[in-house]
């Protein structure tokens, strides 16, 4: 299978495609395969956007950029502090 990363849009479809397939008695294995996904990615798209909309998963990835954002500013933030006291000791 080649490797793909799929937006949370098209992971969303996906899932919705696999509630039909399963719906119709097919087998994970065999909804994964139509999907062309494998099995652990299936179950892990289903723990992470199971039951979620596009906008809801939009807003998450949205959160999940300014987390990452934040976090850059936190350990930039901590590093300048942590320079400032070694200048202010050596003093």
């Amino acid at each position: 299978m080649a490797r793909k990363r799929y937006t949370a849009e098209e992971i969303i479809l996906k899932l919705r495609e696999a509630e039909v397939l399963l719906s119709q008695g097919k087998t994970v294995q065999q909804t994964a395969r139509a999907l062309e996904i494998s099995e652990q990615t299936y179950y892990r798209w289903r723990k992470d956007y199971g039951g979620m909309d596009k906008s809801r998963a939009r807003r998450l990835k949205e959160l999940e950029q300014e987390n990452a954002r934040l976090r850059r500013v936190v350990a930039d933030l901590t590093l300048d502090k942590a320079i400032l006291k070694e200048a202010l000791s050596k003093n």
